[in-house]
């Protein structure tokens, strides 16, 4: 695992490819750079421009910030950049067990970088932030619902209070005792003399 994280560290991104470079390269097959460029440029045909090329000077200042030392010192030639296809064709270049074992761990480092930018890992924290995002707007969502409903059953609520009380005035006025219709009849003596 460890030597497929180094290997992955050393996967550049230039002019839209994944590129190794010739001095990884060389380092990782126990190799000097110059033996390996020779043999790239004795077998030339071998290695397209969308399987190897020359980095430019503006290409190699602008990586160099992203190596930990400055041990490579001055160059008089620009390093070649290796895409996955041209470290494949590599083995077939430097044909020494080593070259073949470091080659199948490099395919195997791009393909995982492959994959790393086609299915990138999951961010649990985005995920939970993500759902607290939407669990608060739906908590907001239900308590103004929430609040709507109770000023609604408020205003019902006054409105039958209001109609109970006209009910119970108008139920007065009806019970009220009426002035008796018709003929009254006289109080009568209790001893009958009237």
């Amino acid at each position: 695992m460890e030597q497929l994280q180094l290997i992955q560290s050393k996967i550049y991104d230039i002019r839209g490819y994944k590129v190794m470079l010739d001095f990884d390269l060389a380092e990782m097959y126990g190799t000097e750079t110059k033996y390996l460029k020779r043999s790239v440029k004795n077998n030339i045909k071998r290695f397209p421009k969308d399987f190897m090329f020359e980095l430019t000077k503006d290409e190699y200042e602008s990586l160099r910030c992203n190596f930990s030392t400055s041990k490579r010192g001055g160059t008089r030639y620009m390093p070649f950049a290796f895409t996955e296809h041209g470290v494949a064709q590599l083995s077939s270049v430097l044909n020494s067990d080593i070259a073949i074992e470091i080659n199948i761990q490099i395919i195997r480092a791009f393909i995982a970088v492959r994959q790393l930018v086609l299915n990138p890992p999951v961010d649990r924290v985005s995920v939970l932030e993500n759902q607290i995002k939407e669990l608060r707007e739906y908590i907001e969502e239900v308590f103004t619902d929430y609040n709507d409903i109770n000023d609604d059953t408020r205003m019902q609520l006054e409105l039958i209070n209001q109609t109970l009380a006209e009910l119970q005035t108008q139920k007065r006025i009806l019970n009220k005792p009426r002035n008796p219709v018709g003929f009254v009849k006289p109080n009568q003596d209790p001893d009958g003399l009237k």
